[in-house]
C-alpha cells in the first residue's frame, strides 16, 4: 500500500517525562511509531525537543516552524494537552495532526497506542476523515494597550483568586452589554473545549462543526446566570470589575493578578486545527467511548 505522506513529524509527550520507567516506556513508544513509519516508506523528523528529552538521537530532528514547513502530517504521541499545545503552533502552517493517545481520556487523540499499526495504516495510504477545529485568539487590554495574546483550542478562562472571593464580571457581546456577573469565574469554550472545564461547570456538548462558542459561568451567585450559546464570528469582552487576584488562562498558558478594569477581549482566529481521523469515524463515537455512553445496556 503506498503512503500518501511522505514526510511525517513525530511529536512526543516529554515534559512530564522524568527518569524511570515512564520515560522509558514513552521513548519505545516513540521508536516503535518511528520504526513503523519508516517501513511504511516515509521519512521521520523528530520535533527537536522530544528528541532531546527522549535521547532519540538516530533520527533527522527539526524545530515547530521546521515540522510547520516541510512535513506533510504530524504524528502526535500524547494525551489531549500534548495536542493542544502542538495543535495552536502548527495551525499558521496548515499540517495536519493525527493523535495517538498515550494519555488517560483522548477526546482529540483517539487513535490507542496499543494497536496504533493497525488503525495507521489505512491513513497513511490516505484513507481518513479530515476534521477542522477553530481557535480563539485572546488579547488581554490594559489601558487601551494589549499586554498579553495568546491563541487558544479549549477555552479562555477568567478565575477568581486562590484565596478571594468571587469575581464581579462586566461581559460585552460585539460592543453590547450583557451583564455583570458575580460568580468564581467565567468560561469561553469552543466546541472543542466544550467536552473540558466546560463541561464540568455544566456547559453543553457543541458538536466541532457547530460555528459557536459557549459561554459559562463557573459557580455564579445568582442561579439565572445560565450557559449561552453564542456565534464565533462575535468578539467578547470580559472586564474585570471587581476581585483580587483574578487570572486568565488561555489553554495551558496563564496570566495571573488581572487588574480592575482590564479587559479580556477574544475573537476567532484566522487559523484551525486540521485533525485526521480513521476512516469512518465519527464525533459520537469519541463521545460514547469516552463518556461512557451505553454501558450496561444490551
Amino acid at each position: 500500500m503506498q503512503t500518501h505522506f511522505r514526510n511525517v513529524a513525530l511529536i512526543g509527550k516529554y515534559q512530564a517525562v522524568s527518569s524511570g520507567a515512564t520515560g522509558a516506556s514513552s521513548r519505545q513508544a516513540l521508536e516503535r511509531i518511528a520504526h513503523f513509519l519508516m517501513d511504511q516508506g516515509c521519512e521521520v523528523m523528530v520535533e527537536a525537543e522530544t528528541a532531546a528529552n527522549m535521547g532519540l538521537s538516530d533520527y533527522t530532528t527539526t524545530d515547530v516552524p521546521g515540522i510547520g514547513r516541510t512535513a506533510d502530517v504530524c504524528v502526535v504521541v500524547g494525551g489531549d494537552g500534548t495536542m493542544l499545545g502542538i495543535g495552536r503552533q502548527l495551525a499558521q502552517y496548515g499540517v495536519p495532526l493525527i493523535g495517538i493517545n498515550q494519555g488517560r481520556l483522548g477526546f482529540i487523540t483517539d487513535i490507542p497506542l496499543e494497536n496504533f499499526q493497525t488503525t495507521l495504516k489505512p491513513m497513511l495510504a490516505g484513507l481518513y476523515e479530515e476534521d477542522h477545529r477553530s481557535l480563539m485568539q485572546a488579547r488581554v487590554m490594559r489601558d487601551g494597550h494589549c499586554v498579553f495574546s495568546a491563541q487558544a483550542m479549549n477555552d479562555v478562562v477568567v478565575n477568581r483568586g486562590a484565596t478571594a472571593g468571587m469575581v464581579e464580571l462586566r461581559v460585552e457581546v460585539d460592543g453590547h452589554f450583557v451583564a455583570n456577573q458575580r460568580a468564581d469565574g467565567l468560561i469561553i469554550a469552543t466546541p472543542t473545549g466544550s467536552t473540558a472545564y466546560s463541561l464540568s461547570a455544566g456547559g453543553p456538548l457543541m458538536h466541532p462543526s457547530i460555528p459557536g462558542w459557549v459561554l459559562v459561568p463557573i459557580a455564579p451567585h445568582t442561579l439565572s446566570n445560565r450557559p449561552i450559546v453564542l456565534a464565533n464570528a462575535s468578539e467578547v469582552a470580559i472586564e474585570i470589575v471587581a476581585g483580587r487576584d483574578a487570572s486568565a488562562n488561555f489553554d495551558m498558558q496563564s496570566l495571573a493578578s488581572l487588574m480592575h478594569g482590564d479587559r479580556i477581549v477574544v475573537t476567532r482566529s484566522q487559523y484551525q486545527v486540521r485533525f485526521l481521523h480513521p476512516k469512518g469515524w465519527t464525533y459520537f463515537d469519541t463521545l460514547r467511548q469516552k463518556l461512557h455512553w451505553n454501558e450496561g445496556v444490551a
